[in-house]
Formats: structure tokens, sequence, C-alpha cells
């Protein structure tokens, strides 16, 4: 994969999972037992395939790594955080939280961990893209009485998304097959939710609606997603692709207005813009200008005589 498609497999699974709300609502389920369903699935997916790579990879000599088992369970704990954090302070505020800081927890990480220190521009597009991403989430409505707990439990998430997507990304970078990774990570997370399944409900899974909903989630949200994502890992700065994956709000805002008629204020469409604009900033190749920005002067050779 080169450089330049890695940025593309990121938005590639933050379409996928942005798809995932919209889907979600065909499911006559609660929220945390959906969830965990898609998780379940999509991880016992992604381990199995992890399994069959192991297997077939000639000399298998490349070490596994422990962190993923601690970015196992931050997979798992980022799920519970996430709803406890919806459930306290509500959707919009706990969305932009968790999700919005993501990308600076990762951006932070990754400079502490692997001495990555993230570029100017990519602070200021991650800034306008996670202004946006507030913007569009909230429709420019004020917090009211935001619970400080679930604030606390939004950025735990942010925090938990950040750490397992730079373990994923230095197991990457030190020679482990990305498929194998994150059949590592969301196998194990897979067994930490499933007794979160199992306590929440699954009957709703003996539908056929909501066992086909359940399998899309899992197979395509969560598995194929994350395949994408890994891959993108190979070739993408770990701070780039948590940024990029803000397009998943956009994706699903875009989603409520065709699929479910939803609608979205003039704020919120100013926001969804500042947003995407951030993206395309940050996924632009090193020295990339965007459009419209002049090129920088260079000095002119002293003038020289004909020889």
């Amino acid at each position: 994969m080169n450089s330049r498609s890695g940025p593309l497999a990121v938005v590639a699974a933050a379409v996928l999972w942005g798809t995932a709300g919209t889907v979600g609502t065909l499911a006559a389920a609660g929220s945390v037992s959906l969830a965990a369903a898609r998780l379940v699935l999509g991880g016992a997916l992604l381990g199995a395939l992890a399994l069959v790579r192991r297997r077939r990879a000639s000399g298998g000599n490349v070490p596994m790594h422990r962190s993923l088992i601690f970015g196992a369970a931050a997979v798992a704990a980022y799920q519970l955080c996430f709803f406890a954090a919806v459930g306290r302070t509500g959707v919009a505020i706990g969305t932009v939280v968790a999700i919005g800081s993501g990308p600076v927890f990762t951006g932070l990480l990754s400079w502490i961990v692997g001495r990555e220190r993230p570029s100017g521009r990519w602070a200021l597009a991650t800034a306008a893209a996670v202004a946006g991403c507030a913007v569009l989430v909230t429709g420019g409505r004020g917090t009211g009485g935001v619970d400080a707990g679930g604030v606390a439990l939004a950025l735990l998430g942010g925090l938990l998304y950040a750490f397992y997507a730079v373990v994923a990304a230095r197991a990457i970078g030190g020679g482990m097959e990305s498929g194998t990774v994150m059949g590592v990570m969301f196998g194990g997370a897979a067994v930490l939710m499933l007794p979160v399944l199992a306590l929440t409900g699954p009957g709703w899974l003996a539908r056929p609606g909501g066992l086909l909903t359940a399998l899309y989630l899992g197979c395509a949200t969560t598995g194929l997603a994350y395949l994408l994502y890994g891959r993108g890992l190979r070739t993408t700065p770990v701070a780039t692709a948590a940024t990029l994956a803000l397009a998943e709000p956009a994706v699903a805002a875009l989603l409520g207005v065709v699929a479910l008629r939803e609608h979205l204020s003039l704020v919120s469409w100013a926001g969804l813009v500042l947003l995407a604009l951030g993206l395309v900033v940050v996924a632009l190749p090193a020295g990339t200008r965007p459009p419209g920005t002049p090129a920088p002067e260079t000095p002119k050779a002293p003038a020289r005589g004909r020889h």
C-alpha cells in the first residue's frame, strides 16, 4: 500500500463506522446490547481471520506484542465508558467529547511514546475538525447543565481509543501484519464483551431483523472497517489517522438526513463544512499545499557571467 492510499483506507473505515447508527435503528435492542453484539461478532471474525493468516504466514517469526492484550482491554473498556458517558451527559455532548478528544489524545500519546511530534498543520487541521464535529453534533445549542462525571467518562473513552490506536500502530510498525494486530485486539475484546451481551439480554438476536442488523454491524462496521483502518495505519501516522476518523460523525449526520429524514440546522451544516475542510487539510501529503496557498519564495541564486 502506498502512502496516498493509507488515508483513503482510514476514511473508508470511518465511512463504515458512520453507517452504524442508522443501521442500528433497525434492531429493537438497547444501545449497550447492540454495541456488545457488534463487538462480539466483529471481534470473533477478526480473531478467526488473524488465526488463519498466522498459520499461513511463512515462518511465523514476527513476535507477538504483549501490549495487544492491554489494547484488547482498552477496546472493550471504550465501549463501556462511551455508553456510560452518553447515559449521564446525553448523546450530543458524550459523542463530541469522546470522539473529539480521541485525535488530541492520540497525537499526545504518539508524541510521548514514539517521539512523533505532530506538525503544526496537523494541530490546526485537527482543531478545525474537532470544532466542526462539535458544532455539527450539538447544532450550536448551549450545553446547559453538563454532568461532570459524564464528561470525565467521555474523556476516558477518548483516551482509551487513543491508547489502542497507538498500540496497534506500534505493533504494525514493528512488523506485525495489520490484520493480525486487529484480530488479536478485537478478538480479545470480543471475549471480554461476551458477559456484557449475556447480561443485557441478547433475545433480540433471535429475530431475523435483529440478527441481520447485528451481522452487518459486526462484519462491516467492525470487521471490515478495522481491517481497513489497520491497513491505513501501515503508511499513515496514527495521529493523522485518528483525525481522519472524524469523518464518522459527518457520514452519520448525512445518513440521518437522507435515510431518516432528520433535519440539520444552518449551524450544523457550517460545522459539517468546517469538519470536511479540516479532514482535507490533514489528509494532504506532507509538502502539499491546500489550493490557493502561494508557494514559498525560494532565494535567488547569485547572478553568474557567461563562461
